[in-house]
């Protein structure tokens, strides 16, 4: 809260998602674990193939928060609001563990 106070550009409140990077042998096992990921509720999950055939397989929670709080120094919410986003946050955080 001080430290917006002090802000004169924009602030944001950001959570990032569980993401858990997982390098298979073989393309049929970054493809099951796909599958795991996706029907345990990891959407955003995916798999790439690098250019010397690295195969990765991306396991991403969706449990993102991305929330503007002020712009140009003014701020946009009540310091009630902030504390309930951290409250978000944080079970946010408890769900990815």
């Amino acid at each position: 809260i001080a430290a917006l106070e002090k802000a004169t550009g924009d602030v944001v409140f950001k959570f990032e998602p569980f993401v858990l990077h997982v390098l298979c042998q073989e393309l049929q096992d970054a493809q099951l674990l796909h599958s795991v990921a996706i029907d345990s509720g990891f959407r955003n999950s995916g798999i790439t193939i690098g250019r010397g055939g690295k195969i990765t397989m991306a396991v991403r929670s969706t449990h993102c928060l991305e929330v503007p709080l002020s712009h140009k120094g003014r701020l946009l919410v009540s310091e009630e609001y902030i504390e309930f986003l951290v409250h978000v946050a944080n079970q946010k955080m408890e769900e990815n563990m």
